[in-house]
């Protein structure tokens, strides 16, 4: 029995910091969208009760350390199951970016193993054992533009956003989420509009939608790392309808209606970075 899942990257369209709550979370109001930009899992099952993790970098832990070895071994004692898996990670989307490299891949194993088990999980019910390995995972198993609220738990289906071309482009550094969050100042803060962002999302108008993207921690990360504002500025000048950095950084996106613009901007974001994709929405 083996079964592929793919795992798309997200990006957060809106990122609002509403505050820390008393057990140190902090409370936020997002919008994520899916993007075409995806890492793929295999998994297999073995004899053995036991989870074997391969991934083609090198760099990835394939221990407890793994985020989809930890959803694995949840669902495992979860439901008391004594069987095995063999599970290939092929990595496509940057590790430590901001795109969900980590989450999408922990969601994928939980729909994966939720088909291969014939477990008959809800994509609720998935999505919380999802709350339990990572902040992002619910909204990752769910994998369609959503309101995300709470610490990340709370997950509300949106209509798609209307498709366009995104240019993703990951500098040649890695941003500590953790690290981020922790030099936050809540009077610092800029807070997007993420109701005016729904609405225009609702409605299909794109145009309403690059006029309301923004990123709390945008403020943040770029005093420790000003090559974001020059990303998001070079994709401006070369045609872009709107940039933004994805989660806590470091990667910039920029949107584009017509290809013939991210096909601009893209060719001319690719001399300053090495890594940089042209991809679409998802559906």
């Amino acid at each position: 029995m083996e079964v592929t899942e793919k795992a798309p990257a997200k990006i957060n369209l809106g990122l609002d910091i509403l505050g820390k709550r008393l057990d140190g979370l902090h409370e936020l109001s997002m919008v994520m969208a899916s993007i075409d930009l995806a890492d793929r899992l295999h998994l297999e099952e073995i004899p053995e009760d036991t989870i074997i993790i391969e991934t083609n970098k090198a760099f990835l832990p394939t221990d407890k350390k793994n985020h989809v070895y930890e959803a694995l071994d949840l669902v495992k004692q979860r439901f008391d199951i004594k069987k095995g898996l063999r599970v290939k990670i092929h990595k496509e989307i940057p590790v430590a970016a901001g795109l969900g490299g980590g989450s999408t891949d922990s969601a994928a194993a939980l729909r994966a193993v939720n088909r291969l088990w014939n477990l008959g999980l809800s994509i609720e019910e998935l999505a919380s054992l999802g709350a339990e390995v990572g902040s992002d995972v619910p909204y990752c198993v769910y994998g369609q533009t959503s309101l995300v609220e709470g610490f990340g738990e709370k997950v509300t289906p949106l209509a798609p956003m209307p498709q366009c071309w995104v240019v993703v482009v990951k500098p040649r550094m890695s941003v500590s989420t953790r690290t981020i969050f922790s030099k936050i100042v809540m009077e610092e803060l800029y807070h997007p509009n993420i109701s005016a962002l729904v609405d225009a999302i609702e409605a299909g108008d794109y145009q309403k939608l690059t006029e309301n993207l923004g990123n709390s921690m945008e403020v943040v990360t770029i005093k420790k790392h000003p090559v974001i504002q020059q990303l998001k500025d070079r994709m401006l000048k070369y045609g872009a309808d709107a940039a933004m950095m994805s989660g806590s950084g470091p990667t910039v996106y920029a949107l584009c209606h017509k290809y013939s613009r991210a096909k601009h901007v893209f060719n001319a974001l690719k001399g300053f970075c090495d890594e940089v994709y042209l991809v679409r929405t998802l559906k």
